[in-house]
């Protein structure tokens, strides 16, 4: 099993989202790339801990290329919003891989260059070293599941046409 690191806005669409994808094990809401240990999301919230609300992809590469699930996380959200997606305004709200290996990185930088061809606008994803992964507090997990809610994000049945 590998891991995968991304932020595009809201964890609970991102989480629903990834969830779905045919040989992903598990997708985990949580938080990443700040500087505060143990964040809670009211200290993520207020944007002060430099943290980005993100989603752990635990994924088979036997089933489910990396290169697949960043060509994904391009489609599923819009990249050239800076921290923003929808409503969610703020950094916590940033589009960023978080990479764990430098094939990863090589492979989120070339799907990079093929989500700005596909954009009139500029791409403001970030690509950095994934760092501590903080898991989010139990009610964030499953919350679509749990709360019979709908994404604000696309549905992987919706983007592959299913």
């Amino acid at each position: 099993m590998e891991k995968a690191t991304f932020g595009a806005g809201c964890f609970w669409g991102v989480e629903n989202f990834f969830a779905e994808v045919p040989g992903v094990v598990d997708a985990v809401s949580g938080y990443a790339g700040g500087h505060v240990e143990h964040p809670s999301y009211r200290q993520v919230c207020t944007g002060t801990t430099d943290h980005a609300e993100v989603v752990e992809v635990t994924f088979d590469p036997a089933r489910v290329h990396y290169a697949k699930l960043v060509e994904l996380f391009f489609k599923m959200h819009d990249p050239t919003t800076l921290n923003r997606q929808g409503p969610d305004v703020g950094t916590q709200y940033r589009s960023v891989i978080f990479t764990h290996s430098p094939e990863q990185e090589r492979i989120a930088r070339e799907e990079l260059e093929k989500a700005r061809g596909r954009h009139s606008k500029p791409v403001v994803t970030t690509i950095e070293p994934a760092k501590t992964f903080w898991r989010a507090e139990d009610y964030h997990q499953d919350y679509f599941v749990k709360n019979q809610g709908h994404s604000c994000h696309v549905t992987y049945a919706e983007l592959e046409g299913k």
